[in-house]
């Protein structure tokens, strides 16, 4: 088993470190929904149990004079029953805490992580583990004796980031799949054009920034949306674009139809994670991902239509999710960290100087979204679990996609009170005649006495 004293953090991790809020905390949730009430001594000891499997997980963050690094410590975690909002901040730099809760209620089990440990990715692997262990404890009998757990294939202290954009091309074992990208399109119109060498894509302007009334606590707002996937399927392939891109297209029509004043043109941006394994082949537990920007420019004097939004978001994402295009991004952030002039600069400067690059690269984004696929079980655990989706804290609003078995499920999260974006997202599907249905958590005085 991999066990290290220290573990320098991963390009991703120290972004999240140095941009972490009170409303932002940068940490994010998985949910199980059981089919029966949760027994907490059967979950502390699947607890156990997979933690020790995972030696990432296994240490808390320590701050350097010139970075911060993970350091191994032999601290048991404890599950506990649910009393705090959502996402609430896990790493406190005066303490020496495990980076991650696994926590229930009625029900459900949820794990949160923060970010600067581990990707959507690496916590799903853990959870999938950890229900189950816990399943198999409370239902011994529907596994048998002959089902024995086959070990995960993973590395958990592996920095993909640093094995894969350090080294030049003609010194690396392996090169980056086109197959993700060709299987991800291969519906697609203009595959081949798709296809040619990667051009930026020029800067926009006039992105437009959701405001609003913050929630009084800062927790998030959050609603859960959950719709049967296949008629949802049915509608993006209709426009011959990804689930992902036809649920883009639609959030950015939510939010330009949620601005009161519009002016003549009104660009709406969305962040969008790529998970790098599909591309570098990496079994790493720790972040690797990139991100990327879509772009639509509404013009107030011309009428809009998915069909061209989609249009245009697909063939920016084809470029983007290029490896050329990966590459180029990357490459500039772990140029930056490895920067000889930069290593010898005291940590507290590095966070100021991340802090603004942050910010200056918020200020590019209207909304955003993540999307892990589809989420499975083992066979024989799946009837035990009705349901699993995650969510993240926001700086912004945001939905999460996951599906798991015949569900699809939407978790919108936001910083702000209002839900009208949400809420004009929510009627463009249902006008589809897609059946829904919803659930919202509550977040001001007057809706906790209502």
């Amino acid at each position: 088993m991999e066990k290290k004293n220290w573990v320098r953090l991963d390009n991703a991790s120290n972004i999240f470190l140095a941009a972490r809020t009170e409303v932002d905390t940068k940490v994010f949730r998985f949910s199980a929904h059981m089919t029966e009430s949760v027994d907490p001594a059967s979950l502390q000891k699947a607890l156990v149990k997979t933690y020790e499997a995972y030696p990432l997980f296994q240490n808390v963050m320590r701050r350097g004079i010139f970075w911060y690094y993970l350091e191994h410590t032999e601290k048991i975690p404890y599950v506990q029953p649910e009393t705090l909002p959502p996402c609430t901040a896990i790493y406190h730099y005066d303490r020496k805490e495990l980076l991650f809760r696994v926590i229930y209620n009625q029900n459900r089990v949820h794990l949160e992580v923060f970010h600067a440990l581990t990707d959507g990715t690496g916590a799903m692997w853990f959870f999938e583990d950890l229900i189950t262990e816990y399943t198999r404890l409370r239902h011994p009998e529907a596994f048998g004796e002959e089902a024995q757990k086959t070990p995960r294939q993973k590395q958990d202290l592996e920095d993909s980031f640093k094995r894969y954009f350090r080294k030049k091309k003609k010194e690396r074992e392996v090169e980056p799949s086109r197959k993700p990208f060709e299987e991800a399109y291969k519906e697609a119109r203009d595959i081949e054009k798709s296809l040619q060498p990667y051009e930026e894509q020029p800067k926009q302007k006039n992105i437009y920034r959701v405001k609003g009334t913050m929630t009084p606590d800062h927790r998030p707002r959050i609603i859960e949306m959950q719709t049967p996937v296949k008629p949802v399927l049915n509608l993006a392939r209709s426009h011959k674009v990804s689930l992902t891109l036809y649920l883009t297209a639609i959030y950015m029509m939510s939010v330009y139809e949620s601005i009161d004043e519009k002016k003549e043109e009104e660009t709406i941006t969305v962040s969008i994670p790529v998970n790098l394994r599909q591309f570098y082949p990496s079994f790493s537990v720790r972040n690797f991902f990139s991100t990327t920007l879509m772009a639509y420019t509404f013009k107030k004097d011309q009428a809009f239509d998915i069909e061209h939004i989609c249009d245009v978001i697909d063939k920016q994402l084809k470029k983007e999710v290029q490896p050329e295009a990966i590459e180029k991004r990357l490459k500039r952030f772990i140029g930056f960290e490895f920067h000889p002039a930069v290593r010898v600069v005291f940590r507290p400067i590095k966070d100021i100087v991340l802090k603004w690059v942050s910010l200056y690269t918020n200020r590019k984004i209207t909304v955003a979204m993540s999307n892990l696929g589809r989420l499975a079980l083992p066979e024989v655990v799946e009837p035990y679990v009705d349901n699993i989706n995650f969510y993240t804290a926001v700086v912004r609003p945001q939905f999460c996609m996951n599906s798991y078995k015949d569900t699809l499920n939407i978790l919108f999260t936001s910083p702000f009170v209002d839900k009208t974006i949400q809420r004009n997202f929510i009627r463009h599907l249902s006008q589809e005649g897609l059946s829904i249905r919803i659930d919202a958590n509550k977040v001001t005085r007057e809706e906790f006495e209502a």
